[in-house]
């Protein structure tokens, strides 16, 4: 493997365990015997574990490096999302949710910052390849969610099984992750203890955190959706997760030249109209058919728009990287997993398809925004080498 490929890993390997779990939401709800509400506040715990590693573990991370952080937070989140499954209710199982988080929220700085510094001495993008393959392994394990469903395997037996998959295969591809240097031009200040947005990066959180939410909530309730108003059954509810992952699978593993020959902003402002249009085909959808064209429209708006937030965070000069993309990562990420509680209140007390029109504004207010995206990059060090043999 080269060794970008072995980062692209860790997005794939932590999507397979987030993926198997939330794709169980359903049968972990029916087995603590939670409503929507409570079900949202354990998913509001896991938030708050997120948020804490994503402010918290910049300087953990550069301490330990890209190879032994990838074992700690792949591994981690995978056995306690398995340990959360074996639970007999939700009240032991509120520890866990956080720890997992935890985990969760680590792993996503550590696999960003190394995306971005290969990108750096490639010099072309891939940082929307990486997180096509957070999606690949979000969408198969979707997949094979629906079918162990339909077959009416227990959640406890399915999450321990993507966990051994998990340690198997990550122990194999982890062994070999060397950390990546610095961008040449990287801003080489001292990393503080925590985390915290400014006001030039805040532009890029809610041009991160829209899509992500959309995507929270196509990820997290579109099972429960089509159950509550379709009356689907389980393998049809499934597909709604598949079909979702599979589009922005398709389309952040595409993206990657279309956006080096049309520049971020042009590309970001045509996703985010996508994901409007697959929003309200969801909201409004008579039949199951339409429902699932218009999770797929939402994966295809979603795609590419979270990476090119995420690179043009650690392309800034302001702080050193890893400052910035945990800092993006916070909104972010917090938006993505406190997003959906909150729409599980709103489904809960207005309803389901109401949760997916109040997602609307907030991608349009993202529209507003995509002009963040337009500044000058720093420059790859790959790019800047070959300025230098052409000269």
């Amino acid at each position: 493997m080269k060794p970008h490929h072995r980062i692209f890993f860790i997005q794939f390997a932590v999507a397979l365990s987030v993926g198997a779990f939330l794709s169980r939401l359903p049968d972990l709800q029916r087995k603590f015997g939670l409503t929507e509400g409570e079900l949202g506040l354990l998913l509001a715990i896991m938030s708050l574990g997120v948020l804490s590693g994503l402010t918290f573990s910049v300087r953990i991370i550069e301490r330990l490096g890209a190879r032994t952080t990838a074992f700690v937070t792949v591994f981690g989140a995978s056995v306690f999302l398995s340990i959360i499954s074996w639970m007999p209710s939700a009240l032991p199982a509120m520890p866990f949710f956080f720890i997992a988080g935890l985990f969760t929220g680590a792993f996503e700085i550590n696999a960003n910052i190394e995306t971005d510094r290969h990108e750096a001495l490639l010099g072309y993008r891939i940082m929307s390849r990486a997180h096509g393959m957070w999606s690949l392994g979000f969408c198969m394990t979707a997949l094979v969610a629906a079918g162990m469903r339909q077959a009416g395997i227990t959640i406890e037996l399915h999450i321990f099984l993507v966990f051994q998959t998990v340690l198997i295969s990550g122990s194999i591809v982890f062994s070999k992750i060397e950390t990546a240097p610095p961008r040449q031009d990287a801003h080489s200040g001292e990393i503080p203890l925590i985390a915290f947005p400014t006001i030039g990066l805040l532009p890029l959180c809610l041009i991160g955190a829209a899509p992500l939410l959309a995507e929270g909530a196509s990820v997290d309730w579109s099972a429960i959706y089509m159950r509550d108003v379709f009356a689907a059954e389980p393998f049809v509810g499934g597909l709604s997760v598949t079909i979702f992952s599979f589009c922005i699978a398709t389309g952040r593993l595409a993206m990657d030249p279309v956006i080096d020959r049309f520049n971020p902003q042009p590309v970001a402002i045509v996703l985010l109209a996508i994901v409007v249009a697959g929003l309200l085909l969801v909201a409004t959808a008579a039949h199951p058919v339409i429902a699932l064209i218009g999770f797929g429209l939402t994966g295809i708006g979603c795609s590419s728009v979270y990476p090119l937030a995420i690179s043009a965070a650690a392309r800034r000069a302001d702080r050193p990287a890893p400052v910035n993309v945990a800092a993006l990562g916070q909104t972010t990420f917090l938006v993505f997993f406190a997003g959906p509680p909150l729409l599980g209140f709103i489904a809960e007390y207005v309803g389901i398809r109401f949760s997916y029109w109040a997602v609307v504004p907030v991608i349009v207010a993202a529209l507003s925004m995509t002009k963040a995206l337009a500044a000058a990059p720093m420059p790859a060090i790959g790019a800047q080498r070959a300025v230098q043999s052409q000269g």
